[in-house]
């Protein structure tokens, strides 16, 4: 049985499209990186720590993520208010940034993290469409105030060098390819009638 450790409806949603039945956890940690981390590795460390947070019995997979975005060596996590969401869009605007999204699988006999880095390339954004989203689809939950899914993906994002479901929060093919290969979890994928 597979455990999300996570409140996400994106990493939900993009679990139960690939099929999977699993329960949720939601771990509670201490998200503060250490002083001393290089703000690639966050990610991945705060994946780890949820899953560590986590009981796990014969016969689980706990499945956990953290993303975070990386402009220009800071990392831009989750706004207090509408005024950082929009601190934060401005920043990003015309600009190209990191999305990093750690993922640690875990069972009771082994541990797997990793991270993938997927770079996107916003337009010049104006002060209306930055509002006009701050103020349509509270962007509080989301690491660097945005979500690609969302209205702001369909009209800010010019390029992606990557995985766009790691954007969204869950680098779900490579998730999948590692339950099956390294934890022996497979797709519950029926066969079609022919």
């Amino acid at each position: 049985m597979l455990i999300l450790a996570s409140q996400s409806p994106r990493r939900k949603q993009l679990l139960t499209q690939a099929g999977y039945d699993f329960d949720i956890q939601i771990p509670d940690v201490d998200e503060t990186p250490p002083d001393e981390m290089a703000p690639e590795a966050v990610a991945e460390f705060l994946a780890r720590k949820k899953a560590d947070a986590i009981p796990v019995v014969e016969g689980q997979t706990i499945v956990a993520a953290d993303t975070i975005v990386l402009l220009d060596g800071d990392i831009l996590g989750k706004p207090e208010d509408a005024e950082g969401a929009t601190r934060m869009l401005r920043r990003l605007s015309g600009k190209t940034h990191t999305v990093a999204t750690g993922v640690c699988l875990r069972s009771l006999h082994q541990i797997d993290a990793f991270t993938v880095l997927t770079e996107v390339t916003f337009r010049n954004l104006s002060n209306e469409q930055i509002m006009h989203y701050v103020q349509t689809q509270p962007p509080l939950d989301k690491s660097g105030s945005y979500a690609i899914h969302e209205w702001i993906g369909l009209v800010a994002i010019e390029r992606i060098n990557g995985d766009y479901y790691s954007v969204m929060g869950l680098p779900i093919g490579e998730v999948v390819r590692r339950l099956e290969t390294d934890f022996g979890v497979s797709l519950p994928l029926q066969a079609a009638a022919i």
